[in-house]
């Protein structure tokens, strides 16, 4: 289909008879619009309106002026910008070093656990091969360390860091800032037993503070809850 507001001889006969509509101006922006406009982008930088440092005050600057004004100025933000996202970036991948369970020997225990360095959190277990708890936990802690590679994880056998160290106290897990041990978990009742959920172990490890998880609330229903739910659904009224 021809376009009515193309310029062609054959339209501009059409429009002379009235059949085409008269041809759409397009909207012109004035010398005062752009003034404005102007105007409105330079009142959002009220640090430049001084005129401090020697600077020329905006008032007294042309359109020109401003113009150079508004490209350089829009490019120093972006550097600023650019500048503080590489440095947040650098920080990050720093500190983000680890992302996976390393296993220690109680000789590495100082080194690799009270000395790991400023700022840095340290989450390790102490296992024994054949306990299923333990395996669990494994396994969970290799989904948080990839997930969280900020936080130390490791794990070491029991006795090659603590000698005759219980086996009814295993697992534990022992959770470190800075040298300082924040807190213990040790044994099975305070690890939830094995149906501990990997949303669950990253909920406490969250509330100490070893890793930064958006999981506020402990995943597994409280005792009366899940008594007052099984009680409901046998239509038991209680009360």
């Amino acid at each position: 289909m021809q376009d009515p507001n193309e310029d062609t001889e054959w339209n501009d006969v059409l429009r002379a008879k009235g059949i085409l509509a008269p041809k759409q101006k397009e909207a012109e922006i004035t010398e005062e619009q752009i003034q404005e406009m102007m105007d409105d982008a330079i009142n959002r930088r009220t640090d430049l309106r001084s005129g401090e440092n020697g600077s020329k005050k905006i008032d007294d600057m042309s359109l020109d002026e401003l113009d150079e004004l508004e490209d350089s100025e829009d490019e120093e933000v972006l550097e600023q910008y650019r500048q503080r996202r590489i440095a947040e970036m650098r920080a990050f991948a720093e500190k983000a070093k680890f992302g996976t369970v390393r296993e220690i020997s109680g000789q590495d225990y100082v080194s690799e656990v009270t000395k790991a360095g400023d700022g840095i959190w340290v989450v390790i277990h102490l296992y024994a091969n054949g306990v299923p708890l333990c395996s669990l936990i494994h396994h969970h802690m290799q989904q948080l360390a990839a997930k969280f590679p900020q936080t130390k994880f490791l794990r070491s056998i029991a006795t090659t860091c603590i000698p005759n160290f219980p086996e009814k106290n295993l697992p534990t897990i022992f959770v470190y800032n800075e040298g300082q041990l924040k807190k213990q978990y040790i044994g099975p009742l305070e690890l939830r037993g094995e149906k501990l959920t990997l949303d669950e172990l990253e909920f406490l490890l969250g509330k100490v503070g070893a890793i930064s998880t958006e999981i506020k609330e402990d995943p597994r229903p409280q005792i009366r809850d899940k008594m007052l739910s099984d009680l409901e659904s046998q239509n038991i009224d209680f009360y």
